[in-house]
Protein backbone atom coordinates (compact mmCIF):
# COMPACT_ATOMS: atom_id res chain seq x y z
CA UNK A 1 0.00 0.00 0.00
CA UNK A 2 1.45 3.13 -1.01
CA UNK A 3 1.15 6.04 1.96
CA UNK A 4 1.51 9.44 2.19
CA UNK A 5 4.58 11.31 4.29
CA UNK A 6 3.53 14.19 6.14
CA UNK A 7 6.42 16.56 7.59
CA UNK A 8 4.89 19.47 10.83
CA UNK A 9 7.29 21.92 10.89
CA UNK A 10 7.65 24.69 13.32
CA UNK A 11 10.43 26.13 14.20
CA UNK A 12 12.03 24.76 17.37
CA UNK A 13 13.24 25.13 20.92
CA UNK A 14 17.00 24.32 22.42
CA UNK A 15 17.53 21.08 23.68
CA UNK A 16 17.95 22.02 27.57
CA UNK A 17 17.18 25.47 29.52
CA UNK A 18 20.69 25.85 29.57
CA UNK A 19 22.96 28.65 28.78
CA UNK A 20 25.10 26.12 26.42
CA UNK A 21 22.21 24.71 24.61
CA UNK A 22 20.70 27.95 24.09
CA UNK A 23 23.80 29.25 22.35
CA UNK A 24 23.77 26.45 20.64
CA UNK A 25 20.42 27.13 19.30
CA UNK A 26 20.58 30.68 19.15
CA UNK A 27 23.91 30.25 16.76
CA UNK A 28 21.85 27.62 14.43
CA UNK A 29 18.50 29.97 14.40
CA UNK A 30 20.35 32.86 13.76
CA UNK A 31 23.19 31.95 11.27
CA UNK A 32 20.27 31.60 8.89
CA UNK A 33 20.49 34.24 5.90
CA UNK A 34 16.96 34.39 6.37
CA UNK A 35 16.87 35.69 9.98
CA UNK A 36 19.29 38.18 10.20
CA UNK A 37 19.44 39.13 6.49
CA UNK A 38 22.65 40.78 6.52
CA UNK A 39 26.56 39.76 4.73
CA UNK A 40 27.80 36.48 5.69
CA UNK A 41 30.86 37.56 7.62
CA UNK A 42 29.38 40.19 9.37
CA UNK A 43 26.17 37.84 10.51
CA UNK A 44 28.91 35.59 11.44
CA UNK A 45 30.52 37.69 13.81
CA UNK A 46 27.07 39.02 15.04
CA UNK A 47 26.03 35.88 16.41
CA UNK A 48 29.28 34.33 17.20
CA UNK A 49 31.00 37.23 18.59
CA UNK A 50 27.72 39.23 20.14
CA UNK A 51 24.04 37.07 20.79
CA UNK A 52 25.04 33.99 21.30
CA UNK A 53 27.55 34.36 23.79
CA UNK A 54 25.41 37.68 25.66
CA UNK A 55 22.22 37.08 24.99
CA UNK A 56 22.40 33.09 25.84
CA UNK A 57 22.06 33.17 29.77
CA UNK A 58 19.21 35.48 29.82
CA UNK A 59 17.22 33.15 27.28
CA UNK A 60 18.13 30.38 29.28
CA UNK A 61 16.64 31.89 32.31
CA UNK A 62 12.95 32.59 30.68
CA UNK A 63 13.25 28.90 28.92
CA UNK A 64 13.39 27.87 32.84
CA UNK A 65 10.32 29.48 33.51
CA UNK A 66 8.50 28.00 31.17
CA UNK A 67 10.11 24.10 30.98
CA UNK A 68 8.32 21.16 32.17
CA UNK A 69 8.99 17.97 33.33
CA UNK A 70 8.66 16.49 29.71
CA UNK A 71 11.24 19.10 28.45
CA UNK A 72 10.13 21.87 25.76
CA UNK A 73 6.45 22.80 25.73
CA UNK A 74 6.73 23.55 21.76
CA UNK A 75 8.31 20.46 21.32
CA UNK A 76 5.46 18.69 23.33
CA UNK A 77 2.74 20.33 22.13
CA UNK A 78 4.45 19.22 18.66
CA UNK A 79 4.37 15.80 19.03
CA UNK A 80 0.84 15.65 20.36
CA UNK A 81 -0.31 17.10 17.36
CA UNK A 82 1.69 14.61 15.72
CA UNK A 83 0.00 11.84 17.11
CA UNK A 84 -3.65 12.65 17.13
CA UNK A 85 -3.35 13.89 13.21
CA UNK A 86 -1.51 10.38 12.57
CA UNK A 87 -4.73 8.94 14.70
CA UNK A 88 -7.10 11.16 12.32
CA UNK A 89 -5.71 10.37 8.71
CA UNK A 90 -4.82 6.80 9.51
CA UNK A 91 -2.57 3.91 8.36
CA UNK A 92 -2.14 5.22 4.96
CA UNK A 93 -0.37 8.03 6.31
CA UNK A 94 2.98 8.59 8.00
CA UNK A 95 2.96 12.22 10.42
CA UNK A 96 6.22 13.26 11.62
CA UNK A 97 7.03 16.60 13.49
CA UNK A 98 10.50 18.27 12.56
CA UNK A 99 11.42 21.60 14.04
CA UNK A 100 13.21 23.73 11.78
CA UNK A 101 16.30 24.44 14.60
CA UNK A 102 16.85 22.15 16.90
CA UNK A 103 15.45 18.54 17.51
CA UNK A 104 13.73 16.86 16.36
CA UNK A 105 15.13 17.87 13.25
CA UNK A 106 14.26 18.22 9.49
CA UNK A 107 16.87 15.98 7.60
CA UNK A 108 15.96 13.18 10.61
CA UNK A 109 12.04 13.00 10.07
CA UNK A 110 12.66 13.14 6.32
CA UNK A 111 14.63 10.04 6.88
CA UNK A 112 12.12 8.51 9.23
CA UNK A 113 9.64 9.17 6.02
CA UNK A 114 11.83 8.07 3.59
CA UNK A 115 12.88 4.79 5.45
CA UNK A 116 8.63 4.34 5.55
CA UNK A 117 9.01 4.23 1.65
CA UNK A 118 6.21 6.84 1.68
CA UNK A 119 4.96 7.79 -2.14
CA UNK A 120 4.76 11.59 -1.37
CA UNK A 121 5.40 14.07 0.53
CA UNK A 122 3.40 16.65 1.91
CA UNK A 123 4.73 19.47 4.16
CA UNK A 124 2.64 21.38 6.76
CA UNK A 125 4.78 24.86 7.91
CA UNK A 126 3.03 25.23 11.35
CA UNK A 127 3.45 29.03 10.75
CA UNK A 128 -0.16 30.71 9.83
CA UNK A 129 1.26 33.91 8.21
CA UNK A 130 4.04 33.55 5.43
CA UNK A 131 7.77 34.86 6.17
CA UNK A 132 10.85 34.08 4.63
CA UNK A 133 12.49 33.73 7.97
CA UNK A 134 10.03 30.93 9.06
CA UNK A 135 8.00 29.47 6.27
CA UNK A 136 11.06 29.89 3.39
CA UNK A 137 13.47 28.77 5.28
CA UNK A 138 11.68 25.33 6.52
CA UNK A 139 11.08 24.88 2.89
CA UNK A 140 14.51 25.41 1.62
CA UNK A 141 16.13 22.78 4.39
CA UNK A 142 13.48 20.30 2.94
CA UNK A 143 14.86 20.91 -0.70
CA UNK A 144 18.15 20.87 0.23
CA UNK A 145 17.71 17.88 2.72
CA UNK A 146 15.51 15.90 -0.69
CA UNK A 147 17.73 17.24 -3.21
CA UNK A 148 20.74 15.08 -1.66
CA UNK A 149 19.15 12.24 -3.21
CA UNK A 150 19.43 11.14 -7.13
CA UNK A 151 15.41 10.66 -6.73
CA UNK A 152 12.54 11.62 -4.27
CA UNK A 153 8.94 11.19 -4.50
CA UNK A 154 6.58 13.82 -5.83
CA UNK A 155 6.38 16.88 -2.83
CA UNK A 156 3.47 19.66 -2.18
CA UNK A 157 4.18 22.19 -0.18
CA UNK A 158 0.85 23.21 1.70
CA UNK A 159 0.45 27.38 1.45
CA UNK A 160 -0.27 29.70 4.33
CA UNK A 161 -3.06 29.34 6.47
CA UNK A 162 -3.75 33.07 7.54
CA UNK A 163 -7.40 33.13 7.18
CA UNK A 164 -8.14 29.77 6.81
CA UNK A 165 -11.49 28.74 8.41
CA UNK A 166 -10.13 25.89 9.99
CA UNK A 167 -8.13 27.54 11.56
CA UNK A 168 -10.01 31.02 12.80
CA UNK A 169 -12.66 28.49 14.04
CA UNK A 170 -10.20 26.62 16.35
CA UNK A 171 -8.42 30.13 17.75
CA UNK A 172 -11.95 31.38 17.90
CA UNK A 173 -12.85 28.63 20.08
CA UNK A 174 -10.21 28.31 22.32
CA UNK A 175 -10.72 31.93 23.03
CA UNK A 176 -14.59 32.59 23.24
CA UNK A 177 -15.15 31.02 26.66
CA UNK A 178 -12.21 32.73 28.41
CA UNK A 179 -13.31 36.03 27.17
CA UNK A 180 -16.45 35.43 28.68
CA UNK A 181 -14.93 34.34 31.60
CA UNK A 182 -12.86 37.30 32.17
CA UNK A 183 -14.96 40.08 30.20
CA UNK A 184 -11.66 41.92 29.14
CA UNK A 185 -12.54 45.88 28.24
CA UNK A 186 -9.90 45.06 25.35
CA UNK A 187 -8.23 42.29 23.40
CA UNK A 188 -5.24 42.67 21.56
CA UNK A 189 -3.72 40.39 18.95
CA UNK A 190 0.06 40.36 19.07
CA UNK A 191 2.23 38.81 16.54
CA UNK A 192 5.70 38.04 16.26
CA UNK A 193 8.00 40.91 14.90
CA UNK A 194 9.56 41.21 11.81
CA UNK A 195 12.26 43.88 10.54
CA UNK A 196 10.59 46.16 8.05
CA UNK A 197 13.06 45.31 4.68
CA UNK A 198 12.25 41.87 5.23
CA UNK A 199 8.30 42.94 4.17
CA UNK A 200 9.81 45.28 1.37
CA UNK A 201 11.68 41.73 0.32
CA UNK A 202 8.58 40.00 0.62
CA UNK A 203 6.11 41.94 -1.84
CA UNK A 204 6.49 42.02 -5.85
CA UNK A 205 7.22 45.78 -6.46
CA UNK A 206 9.52 47.90 -4.74
CA UNK A 207 8.12 50.64 -2.89
CA UNK A 208 4.15 49.64 -2.64
CA UNK A 209 5.14 48.51 1.08
CA UNK A 210 4.15 52.07 3.08
CA UNK A 211 3.12 49.95 6.88
CA UNK A 212 0.04 51.15 7.45
CA UNK A 213 -3.51 50.45 8.27
CA UNK A 214 -4.49 51.03 4.36
CA UNK A 215 -1.43 49.11 3.00
CA UNK A 216 -2.44 46.55 5.10
CA UNK A 217 -6.01 46.79 4.71
CA UNK A 218 -6.36 43.37 2.19
CA UNK A 219 -3.74 40.82 0.98
CA UNK A 220 -3.75 40.99 -2.86
CA UNK A 221 -1.59 39.99 -5.51
CA UNK A 222 1.24 42.58 -4.76
CA UNK A 223 1.24 41.92 -1.13
CA UNK A 224 0.34 38.18 -1.35
CA UNK A 225 3.13 37.46 0.75
CA UNK A 226 3.66 40.53 3.28
CA UNK A 227 3.59 39.07 6.60
CA UNK A 228 1.71 42.39 8.19
CA UNK A 229 -0.59 42.37 5.87
CA UNK A 230 -1.67 38.58 6.15
CA UNK A 231 -1.45 39.22 10.63
CA UNK A 232 -4.20 42.19 10.09
CA UNK A 233 -6.33 39.61 7.86
CA UNK A 234 -5.86 37.32 10.59
CA UNK A 235 -6.75 39.86 13.06
CA UNK A 236 -10.08 40.61 10.92
CA UNK A 237 -11.23 37.17 10.13
CA UNK A 238 -10.99 36.46 14.24
CA UNK A 239 -12.78 39.56 15.11
CA UNK A 240 -15.60 38.49 12.47
CA UNK A 241 -15.47 35.16 14.44
CA UNK A 242 -15.76 36.58 17.46
CA UNK A 243 -18.24 39.40 16.84
CA UNK A 244 -15.69 41.46 18.14
CA UNK A 245 -17.02 45.38 18.25
CA UNK A 246 -15.22 47.78 16.77
CA UNK A 247 -13.06 49.82 19.29
CA UNK A 248 -12.72 46.83 21.81
CA UNK A 249 -9.24 45.19 19.85
CA UNK A 250 -6.14 45.72 17.92
CA UNK A 251 -3.38 45.01 16.73
CA UNK A 252 0.63 44.89 17.82
CA UNK A 253 3.64 43.48 17.28
CA UNK A 254 6.31 41.57 19.62
CA UNK A 255 9.90 40.39 20.28
CA UNK A 256 11.53 42.97 18.49
CA UNK A 257 15.81 42.67 18.18
CA UNK A 258 18.32 45.47 17.83
CA UNK A 259 18.03 49.03 16.19
CA UNK A 260 16.46 47.97 12.90
CA UNK A 261 13.11 49.77 12.63
CA UNK A 262 10.26 46.39 13.23
CA UNK A 263 6.90 46.63 11.57
CA UNK A 264 4.61 48.52 14.20
CA UNK A 265 2.53 49.24 16.42
CA UNK A 266 5.00 47.68 19.08
CA UNK A 267 3.18 45.50 21.73
CA UNK A 268 5.18 47.10 24.86
CA UNK A 269 4.02 50.36 23.59
CA UNK A 270 0.14 49.38 22.86
CA UNK A 271 0.56 48.17 26.37
CA UNK A 272 1.10 52.36 27.75
CA UNK A 273 -1.29 53.28 25.06
CA UNK A 274 -4.23 51.32 26.33
CA UNK A 275 -3.70 52.28 29.73
CA UNK A 276 -3.76 55.82 28.59
CA UNK A 277 -7.15 55.12 27.20
CA UNK A 278 -8.77 53.76 30.46
CA UNK A 279 -8.21 50.08 29.81
CA UNK A 280 -7.69 47.65 32.92
CA UNK A 281 -8.53 44.03 31.77
CA UNK A 282 -7.12 43.25 28.66
CA UNK A 283 -6.58 39.82 26.75
CA UNK A 284 -3.86 39.19 24.51
CA UNK A 285 -4.24 36.39 21.74
CA UNK A 286 -0.71 35.51 20.09
CA UNK A 287 -2.34 34.10 16.78
CA UNK A 288 0.93 33.66 15.09
CA UNK A 289 1.68 31.03 16.87
CA UNK A 290 -0.29 27.67 17.11
CA UNK A 291 1.73 26.26 19.96
CA UNK A 292 2.62 28.02 23.16
CA UNK A 293 5.74 28.59 23.11
CA UNK A 294 8.39 31.57 25.02
CA UNK A 295 7.02 34.08 23.12
CA UNK A 296 3.66 33.40 24.42
CA UNK A 297 4.36 31.89 27.89
CA UNK A 298 7.49 33.80 29.06
CA UNK A 299 6.98 37.15 26.96
CA UNK A 300 3.13 37.82 27.63
CA UNK A 301 2.03 35.30 29.74
CA UNK A 302 4.89 36.59 32.23
CA UNK A 303 6.33 39.27 31.47
CA UNK A 304 3.82 41.12 29.69
CA UNK A 305 1.48 40.58 32.74
CA UNK A 306 4.67 42.19 35.08
CA UNK A 307 4.49 45.16 32.81
CA UNK A 308 0.59 45.71 32.49
CA UNK A 309 1.05 45.46 36.42
CA UNK A 310 3.18 48.17 36.68
CA UNK A 311 1.62 49.99 34.52
CA UNK A 312 -1.49 49.93 36.86
CA UNK A 313 -3.68 47.18 34.92
CA UNK A 314 -6.16 45.20 36.57
CA UNK A 315 -5.63 41.64 35.10
CA UNK A 316 -3.70 40.89 31.95
CA UNK A 317 -4.73 37.14 30.73
CA UNK A 318 -2.82 35.13 27.54
CA UNK A 319 -5.46 33.62 25.46
CA UNK A 320 -3.68 29.68 25.11
CA UNK A 321 -2.57 28.64 21.65
CA UNK A 322 -3.97 25.92 19.66
CA UNK A 323 -1.29 23.46 20.24
CA UNK A 324 -2.97 20.04 20.35
CA UNK A 325 -7.10 21.27 21.16
CA UNK A 326 -9.55 18.40 18.44
CA UNK A 327 -10.82 21.15 16.56
CA UNK A 328 -7.19 22.03 15.49
CA UNK A 329 -5.83 18.77 14.83
CA UNK A 330 -9.03 18.13 12.80
CA UNK A 331 -8.06 21.20 11.07
CA UNK A 332 -4.52 20.26 10.31
CA UNK A 333 -5.77 16.85 9.05
CA UNK A 334 -7.87 18.30 7.02
CA UNK A 335 -5.74 20.38 5.26
CA UNK A 336 -3.17 17.47 5.15
CA UNK A 337 -6.12 15.55 3.18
Amino acid sequence: MSRIGVLLINLGSPAAPTSSAVATYLREFLIDRRVIDIAAPARYLLVNGVIAPFRSPKSAHAYQKIWTQAGSPLVNYGLELQNKVQALLGANYVVRTAMRYGEPSIPSQIKVLRDADVAEFRVLPLYPQYAAASVASSVEVVMETLCKDFAFPPLKVLPDFYDHPGFIASFAAVAQPRLQALKPDHVLFSYHGLPEKQMTKSVRKPGTCQFNSECCASVRADNRLCYRAQCYATTRALVKAMGLKEGSYSTSFQSRLGRDPWIKPYTDQVFEELRTQGVKRLAVMCPAFVADCLETLEEIGMRGVEDWQKLGGEKLELIPSLNAEDLWCRTVADMVR
